[in-house]
């Protein structure tokens, strides 16, 4: 057989330079949906790891302290705009708080199940922007508060963030099984910041409010010490179940119950609540104390974790109770 006639390729002229970099560059329509498609999920992440970095339960427990102080103080509704602007700047200086801690704390919480899925341990953050944003909302609430309040209650809102940074955070958790004692008074200013919001100054009621979170502090978080013994163990953090062991640390819980109550029940002599807060609180009172004997006739992780979330009951029911008696009693 006779071979064909041979192929000859037809030569293919190269593009102009300027032709030719549009054409590398240029991104077909499905390339741009898939990019934008992989952008917005990345940037709702990243959102999302932001705002769990200021800690929002422990922001909305602060928060439901808040209002019924102002409420107290003002033996009615104060203005809602100031609700609400002291509501924001609150949350600002607590989640820049919270940033700041876990910004420090960023190394021992990799180390603790219950915390090492955070933000900063799992790297879904820079430590550097956690570390800008926390400062940031500081300023911020500052700025807000001082705007819409006075310069009372916006300093004592960065006063609690400097204690629980240094005096805390720094000083206190890594050292003192007493930690949490002194250290609890951070969580326990917001409640100074409304009253100051709405008077100007510092009362009596005020500072009886104050002493009701600091006193329930300690029980509340060393119940979750005795549910997570471990971790703190691993972490190297000196929580009083880790040192003193948890029959120790279930001892003081109930004389610190004991404590929270009566403390609870001097804020009617001082202030305008009436028979209504009273039974509430003495009812909601002997519920802690009893919780807490539970606790140390068994003191289990399970049991531990029970006290824990009746704690939070405890003391949002309790200031619901200071906020409606006064908005009753004064209607």
């Amino acid at each position: 057989m006779m071979p064909g006639p041979p192929c000859y390729r037809r030569p293919v002229a190269a593009l102009p330079d300027d032709l030719a970099s549009t054409a590398k560059s240029a991104t077909s329509p499905a390339e741009s949906v898939v990019a934008r498609s992989t952008s917005a999920p990345r940037t709702r992440s990243t959102l999302r790891a932001y705002f769990l970095l200021t800690k929002p339960r422990v922001i909305e427990l602060l928060l439901v302290t808040t209002v019924p102080a102002m409420v107290l103080a003002e033996e009615g509704l104060p203005p809602l705009w100031l609700i609400a602007a002291v509501l924001v700047g609150g949350s600002m200086a607590a989640g820049g708080a919270n940033t700041i801690n876990c910004w420090i704390e960023r190394d021992r919480d990799s180390l603790m199940r219950r915390t090492h899925g955070r933000p900063l341990p799992a790297g879904d953050i820079n430590p550097t922007g956690a570390l800008v944003f926390g400062l940031v909302l500081e300023v911020a609430a500052f700025a807000l508060l001082w705007a819409t309040s006075n310069l009372l209650a916006a300093s004592l809102a960065v006063s609690a963030t400097l204690f629980y940074v240094f005096v805390y955070t720094l000083w206190l958790k890594p050292r003192s099984t007493q930690n949490i004692v002194i250290g609890g008074a951070a969580g326990a200013v917001p409640v100074l910041v409304g009253w100051a919001a709405v008077t100007g100054s510092l009362a009596a009621p005020a500072w009886l409010m104050f002493a009701i979170i600091f006193f329930w502090t300690p029980p509340h978080f060393w119940a979750l010490s005795i549910r997570y013994r471990d971790d703190y163990s691993a972490a190297g953090i000196p929580m009083l179940p880790v040192v003193r062991g948890i029959p120790a640390a279930a001892r003081q819980i109930v004389a610190y119950s004991f404590i929270v109550t009566g403390v609870s029940l001097l804020l009617v002599p001082v202030s305008s609540l009436t028979w209504g807060y009273l039974v509430a609180a003495t009812v909601l009172g002997l519920m802690f104390i009893v919780q807490a004997i539970r606790l140390h006739g068994d003191p289990t992780p399970e049991r531990a974790i029970k006290l824990f979330t009746f704690s939070n009951l405890y003391l949002a029911l309790l200031f619901a109770a200071i906020a409606v008696d006064t908005l009753v009693h004064f209607a």
